[in-house]
């Protein structure tokens, strides 16, 4: 069997360790569970090949570096490595959209905020870096990443905290679906990789749906605001369908908990009518623009209605999107599993997980032997092949897909 994951020439720049802190160890087993798959399935190969397997480290049981973040009474903190990092090639794991995961201030409960994940990633980063061979971090969700832009007399959070991990000595920072890529202007001498989830969209949809008809008379990407723009220009494109966009109508005479109210949503774009439309964007934050999109779609007779979102955060609760799934006005949701998701999320019927386990099992994997990534960065071409084989055999065929 072809195997896509081999690397003849290239040995890892050092030992793989993945440092997964507390917020993401689930993601971070399926990511380990990946690799050691991956790695066995190259020895065989590359025995087979007469090829050099020295120094290469894939005899390992597993690359999950025993660390933790313990903390005092007063609620500080400390990183705790459990074995030893030296020559190692470590791969920082944290989700700080992680809000279950709890500590205690002198006797009263505290849950863990953006601002704590951050601080134990750099906890872990400084108790790794004086003897590791290479620090890389993967924050799937990018820590201050709204907050990227200065528009009026505040701060710059994002390309501060950019900032503040290089000069802590990491090399390469990867994140998913960026809220805008450009913040990493602010290290532009350091590795930054943005990744995009539209393969595994794609793939989860098809697996819950095969009566869709991929065409224009029958499919429709849009845009809920100008910011997901060229997200939904490179779905329609890849697909061959049409977009349309909305643009949010604000009062900008008044701020209503931190921002202008929106007045209504104003739709660009074709018909809608009797068609199955996909809204896609990075997140579903409280959901409110979301459901009002969607609703606006329904009211224009859209046939269905299905919401792609990168990382879906529910900061006002499922309550909501009960409601719209019940009066019609959404057909199911699609996020990944990027970032914490509550259990009462997925025992929901109206949602669907997108798997990125794989994907980022992939891409460590071919950083680890600095190899390019470039495929990974653009999957283009794995989106045309499924679209391919969906066209030509169904769910029979996309059912098997890895």
């Amino acid at each position: 069997m072809k195997n896509n994951y081999v690397f003849h020439d290239s040995l890892p720049v050092g030992p793989l360790k993945l440092a997964a802190l507390d917020s993401c160890r689930d993601l971070a087993q399926k990511v380990n569970d990946h690799i050691i798959t991956f790695r066995k399935n190259d020895t065989e190969e590359l025995i087979r090949r007469q090829a050099d397997l020295h120094y290469r480290g894939y005899d390992a049981e597993s690359y999950l570096l025993k660390c933790s973040c313990p903390r005092f009474g007063t609620g500080e903190a400390k990183a705790l490595l459990n074995e030893s990092v030296r020559g190692t090639d470590i791969f920082a794991m944290v989700d700080v959209t992680n809000y279950s995961i709890s500590y205690t201030v002198n006797g009263y409960t505290n849950h863990m905020s953006p601002d704590d994940h951050f601080q134990d990633l750099k906890r872990i980063i400084g108790a790794c870096r004086a003897t590791a061979h290479r620090v890389n971090v993967i924050m799937p969700f990018l820590y201050e990443g709204r907050q990227h832009k200065r528009s009026h007399r505040e701060s710059l959070d994002c390309a501060m905290a950019l900032e503040e991990l290089v000069q802590m000595g990491v090399e390469n920072i990867i994140t998913f679906d960026a809220h805008d890529p450009r913040v990493q202007n602010a290290i532009p001498l350091n590795g930054f990789d943005n990744f995009m989830p539209t393969y595994q969209f794609i793939k989860a949809l098809f697996r819950h749906d095969n009566t869709l008809q991929i065409d224009k008379e029958h499919l429709m990407i849009i845009s809920p605001d100008e910011g997901a723009m060229n997200r939904a220009v490179y779905l329609a494109n890849n697909l061959s369908v049409d977009m349309g966009m909305f643009y949010k109508r604000r009062d900008y005479s008044r701020i209503v908990n931190g921002r202008n109210p929106i007045v209504a949503h104003e739709f660009l774009g074709s018909s809608v009518e009797g068609k199955t439309v996909i809204i896609i964007d990075d997140m579903i934050s409280s959901g409110e623009s979301m459901l009002d999109t969607a609703r606006e779609l329904k009211d224009r007779k859209a046939k269905k209605v299905v919401v792609c979102c990168t990382f879906g955060l529910f900061t006002s609760g499922l309550e909501k999107f009960d409601e719209f799934y019940n009066k019609g006005y959404i057909d199911y949701v699609i996020t990944t599993n990027l970032n914490y998701r509550p259990a009462e999320l997925l025992n929901r019927e109206w949602y669907i997980e997108a798997d990125m386990s794989k994907y980022m099992a992939a891409i460590i994997n071919a950083l680890n032997h600095d190899v390019s990534i470039s495929a990974s960065l653009s999957p283009t071409e794995k989106i045309q092949k499924l679209l391919q084989r969906y066209h030509a055999d169904g769910y029979d065929y996309v059912g098997t897909l890895v």
